[in-house]
């Protein structure tokens, strides 16, 4: 019988002497760690959750490398991250919009190229979905002015004079690691399907309770009794958002018919 691990992470803050002395403070992301970790218990995952200060380079990736180790073809891998998404220039050549996408976890921006690695280390047959809410999510497992949300809602996404400013500071850093990420090799890449909360160049939209992407995917749900495939679920959450924040579906390595045809979150 399939096998199925999730990892849940969700920051409210980051570590101020990290980033400069902001905080990225924010109300929903814990609450999404949260209720996702209850929709993947149900549905027969073995679920992790990292809060805030948990939520650093090292326990993220340790949490992802202990899931690559039990997971075997055929099982499951869920992450889910809620917090701020960030962007990077991408100086060594392999991006369209010539930035790298990045999750704002807790002690340093982790890249999305560093995401793709954590998920290749996982076997062939390894089943992969992910859910990003954050801002510049839409393509953030490959390898612009902050601005209020609707109602004056928080947007996920680090300001970008502030993003400037750390990216100066730790350039040396950031094209050193681009630079050894673009060694890796792809061969026996898992399939690895991503529903993000907008696109690249858009913003995802805190909230009281839950992120507005987790709100409408929770909905969408409805505690299991959703019964379309992947792709009528991003259909469903989409239509619950407006045109500022239009959720993506995005595939690295190639997902089988089967894994893209089945129920979210089958084990």
């Amino acid at each position: 019988m399939p096998a199925g691990l999730s990892v849940h992470v969700g920051l409210n803050s980051v570590d101020p002497a990290a980033y400069g002395g902001w905080d990225g403070r924010l109300l929903a992301c814990e609450n999404d760690a949260r209720d996702m970790a209850a929709v993947a218990r149900a549905a027969g995952f073995e679920p992790t959750v990292l809060l805030t200060p948990e939520g650093t380079v090292d326990r993220v990736t340790a949490e992802l490398r202990k899931a690559a180790g039990r997971l075997d073809d055929g099982d499951i891998l869920l992450f889910t991250y809620s917090g701020h998404g960030g962007q990077v220039p991408d100086e060594e050549g392999d991006e369209p919009d010539a930035l790298d996408e990045t999750l704002v976890l807790f002690d340093r921006q982790f890249l999305d190229d560093e995401l793709h690695r954590e998920f290749r280390r996982f076997s062939p047959g390894v089943r992969i979905f992910c859910l990003l809410d954050c801002c510049h999510s839409g393509t953030a497992t490959e390898a612009a002015s902050q601005s209020g949300g609707e109602g004056g809602a928080a947007v996920r996404v680090m300001p970008a004079v502030r993003q400037q400013q750390l990216f100066e500071r730790d350039r040396e850093f950031y094209q050193e690691l681009q630079r050894e990420l673009r060694k890796n090799g792809v061969d026996g890449e898992p399939g690895t399907l991503l529903i993000s909360a907008c696109q690249d160049d858009q913003f995802a939209l805190d909230g009281r309770v839950n992120g507005a992407f987790t709100e409408a995917l929770l909905r969408v749900w409805d505690a299991g009794a959703f019964s379309g495939a992947y792709r009528d679920f991003h259909r469903a959450i989409r239509e619950r958002l407006p045109r500022t924040q239009v959720p993506n579906l995005h595939t690295t390595g190639s997902p089988s018919p089967e894994f893209l045809g089945q129920k979210p979150f089958t084990v």
